[in-house]
């Protein structure tokens, strides 16, 4: 009988040794604070990404949290940093208090429009801006920039005029700054607050991506829309993030493959994202909101203020921030 139970022993681990091994599926949080599947650009690119992932073969998963529904928008930043959250879609000036570099992502007249956008991804300055980034524990997948608008339920804003005595949000601090030069007041809040800030009484206008103000239905708060048009005062960098400590912990293969997803996610919102004010100008004119464009003059009178108010803080404030801001000047 030992004899027996010792071949049927051996066999039984022969048959095993034999066997290809399963390998345990990676399945990585992705958190962004837009709608889901309401065709907000950004929900879009982090679906392709897992859609990319999952057609790779390499055991990775990525499973999507969109609106705001695993993290906080602010919150999403510190939990990339402490390998709590593995991706996120993230407005990067969000993340300003803790690295004020980042308040050049969404710097007043900074880029002005899609080309010279795509322009910045390779130049100096974002070369500065991802190190800052990396330093910090997070890694970019993919480069973003939405361009953005203003509304009020107020007075159309054009010039800096315009502003004066309207309660309204601004994404980050420079903004902020030259808004308040303006003579406007702050109420600081995510663009998922928005709508609910103009319904209530809290804000009076707001300026936020152009997807936002779409995905958001913000045209049922307002009455006036100021679109980017040729002079668009309002860019930010929206980028798709991973935390350093989730990508070290995934093969080369696995790498290979996010990136490679990463890709094609990038090369859609490039395609997608001047046709979001196109998008942003039906929206709000179907639902009868009244559209208007600053003028050369007022988007130059909007710089002089940021020149002396946003500018001027970063440079003062920020180590090396007087060199970020020419260096992303320079670029044609």
């Amino acid at each position: 009988m030992k004899y027996f139970a010792k071949t049927a022993l051996a066999v039984t681990v022969a048959l095993a040794a034999a066997l290809p091994v399963a390998h345990a599926e990676t399945v990585l949080k992705a958190s962004h604070q837009w709608p889901g599947g309401k065709g907000d650009v950004r929900d879009e690119m982090v679906q392709i990404l897992a859609r990319e992932v999952a057609k790779s073969d390499v055991d990775l998963r990525i499973q999507v949290y969109p609106g705001k529904s695993l993290f906080k928008p602010r919150e999403q930043w510190g939990a990339m940093v402490k390998g709590v959250l593995d991706i996120s879609a993230f407005p990067l000036d969000y993340a300003s208090g803790r690295h004020p570099e980042f308040s050049a992502t969404l710097m007043p007249g900074l880029v002005r429009n899609h080309d010279r956008a795509l322009r910045l991804n390779t130049s100096p300055f974002m070369q500065d801006i991802k190190k800052v980034i990396n330093d910090a524990g997070v890694v970019v997948l993919a480069d973003a920039w939405l361009a953005g608008a203003f509304a009020s339920k107020k007075q159309c804003i054009t010039g800096p005029e315009s502003m004066k005595g309207q309660v309204t949000r601004a994404a980050g601090p420079a903004f902020e700054q030259m808004l308040v030069g303006a003579g406007a007041s702050i109420a600081s809040m995510p663009s998922s607050e928005i709508y609910t800030g103009l319904q209530t009484g809290v804000l009076d206008a707001a300026n936020t991506s152009s997807g936002s103000f779409v995905s958001y239905r913000i045209y049922e708060q307002a009455t006036c829309l100021t679109k980017p048009g040729a002079n668009a005062l309002w860019f930010m960098y929206e980028p798709l993030l991973i935390s350093k400590r989730s990508w070290d912990k995934l093969n080369k293969e696995q790498q290979d493959a996010l990136m490679a997803a990463a890709k094609v996610a990038e090369d859609y919102f490039v395609g997608e994202a001047k046709g979001l004010d196109d998008k942003l100008v039906e929206a709000y004119s179907d639902a009868g909101v009244e559209v208007v464009e600053m003028s050369g003059d007022d988007y130059q009178a909007w710089l002089d203020i940021a020149k002396e108010t946003s500018y001027k803080a970063f440079a003062e404030k920020v180590e090396g921030g007087q060199e970020l801001i020419d260096k992303a000047l320079a670029v044609q």
